[in-house]
């Protein structure tokens, strides 16, 4: 059947539930809020960033836990419902709360595949019903919309992931090293290390080092990719995992370093890392194919400058106030249309 949504609610702010806001979402939180306000409900748990939520994301925000989201949701007091995939109990919780308050309900993606974990096939039926039944599905990407299509959304947009361009692009003076390939990120098997060492010792390069940095500040991070000569993202996919994203890839571009990222990398999926531009795109978890990339952009100083420079061109418009622009286009259509249910 179809409802009609409540009437609009004038200058009330948007209900946007996560589970946090780790350093690099910060400032697109920001730009989102002054265009549209915001009141951020934050649930905690786990969280597959790298880095922790902040204490105070720098827009009005209350800590609840999942199941409290359906009240906020419910009450009628937010001109549209933003939820997140992250959390199992916010997601319904946000959508039913919605539903109850005749109250736009907008599904902020991060899914461009099916997981296969027993408790993901049970959750299939639900999250095929809120894809169908959103509003709006903002996606990380045309990867993401795409696969909420297939699911059945009936409206999309893109709000294209971002970081910090100015912090990452700051200029670090190079010093003198042999050829460095740098992996960023979480040892964890999705991450795909396993897969980089085998593939850096089929490699055989020699005079080169693979660089592993992971658990340190921004600013060391930053200072890496000044001395890397290419950045590694070798993830592969598993039954509870899909590199949304891959914001090492923003962050490293901005650095003008080429990017190695596999398939199973939603960057390149999405259409940022392109193999051939900006970097190398090769299969998840083939360490030959890895092996054959590093060989190639070892052996060319002038293909990795030129993948570079085209990388610092492309990721200038990956921008806090793109994705701010993005969502808050999609939040107005969401508001001023009807909400299936």
């Amino acid at each position: 059947m179809t409802a009609s949504p409540a009437e609009p609610r004038a200058g009330a702010p948007v209900l946007f539930v996560t589970n946090h806001v780790p350093p690099d979402r910060a400032g697109a939180f920001a730009a989102l809020h002054a265009r549209t306000p915001l009141l951020l409900a934050l649930f905690g748990g786990r969280s597959h960033h790298a880095t922790a939520g902040l204490d105070d994301p720098g827009v009005p925000h209350v800590r609840v836990s999942q199941r409290a989201v359906h009240a906020l949701a419910a009450s009628g007091r937010f001109a549209a419902v933003v939820c997140g995939t992250a959390g199992r109990v916010a997601l319904p919780a946000a959508y039913l709360g919605a539903q109850r308050s005749r109250t736009p309900f907008v599904l902020w993606s991060a899914l461009w595949g099916d997981l296969t974990t027993p408790a993901h096939r049970a959750a299939r039926p639900l999250l095929r019903h809120i894809h169908r039944h959103a509003a709006v599905v903002v996606g990380y990407g045309p990867h993401v919309t795409a696969y909420a299509q297939r699911l059945g959304a009936h409206t999309t947009a893109v709000a294209p992931q971002a970081v910090d361009n100015a912090f990452w692009s700051q200029p670090i003076e190079r010093r003198p090293h042999p050829f460095t390939a740098l992996f960023v990120g979480r040892d964890v098997p999705e991450k795909g290390l396993d897969v980089l060492r085998r593939a850096w010792r089929t490699a055989g390069l020699e005079a080169a080092r693979l660089e592993v940095v992971t658990g340190v500040g921004a600013q060391q991070v930053r200072n890496s990719y000044a001395q890397a000569d290419v950045v590694v993202i070798p993830s592969i996919a598993t039954r509870h995992f899909l590199e949304p994203w891959g914001l090492v890839a923003n962050e490293a571009m901005n650095q003008r370093v080429p990017i190695i990222a596999t398939d199973a990398v939603g960057a390149a999926a999405g259409g940022l890392v392109r193999d051939g531009r900006n970097g190398l795109v090769v299969p998840a978890g083939d360490a030959d194919a890895l092996a054959t990339a590093l060989r190639t952009l070892h052996g060319d100083p002038e293909l990795r400058a030129r993948m570079g420079e085209q990388g610092a061109r492309d990721v200038a418009a990956y921008t806090h106030a793109a994705w701010a622009d993005a969502f808050a286009k999609a939040l107005s259509g969401a508001t001023s249309g009807s909400l299936d249910c």
